[in-house]
């Protein structure tokens, strides 16, 4: 994204937990995402030490890898504006899509309720 003021964009809240990948480097970060749009993420971790400017690469649950840059820093939370939009909606998206997939292991899929009532133990 440009350097125009996004402050007044959409962000969903949410709390994910996403890998930042810093300048190309080989060490990932775990952070904790504190809000994302389709712009830019709000992320939080006391392991990353970045500067405004610096190139990172995200990986976002359901999406991939994103990239972008820092855009600010407060603490141990900091912005990083994404070079290309990206859905949002897509990292809230649960894994219950996934549930007729075969490739998908079984303790992955999400647990469904027996439709047969006699197996059911009443109490």
């Amino acid at each position: 994204m440009s350097n125009v003021d996004t402050r007044q964009v959409k962000r969903d809240s949410l709390f994910l937990l996403a890998e930042v990948r810093v300048d190309g480097g080989d060490q990932v970060f775990r952070v904790k995402v504190r809000n994302l749009s389709a712009g830019g993420m709000m992320a939080e971790t006391a392991d990353a030490r970045v500067l405004r400017g610096t190139p990172v690469t995200v990986v976002l649950r359901n999406i991939g890898e994103v990239e972008g840059s820092i855009a600010w820093i407060q603490g141990e939370r900091f912005g990083i504006a994404f070079a290309e939009e990206i859905d949002p909606q897509l990292a809230r998206a649960t894994m219950e899509a996934n549930t007729g997939n075969s490739d998908t292991p079984r303790f992955v899929r999400p647990v469904g309720v027996a439709k047969d009532d006699s197996r059911i133990r009443k109490i």
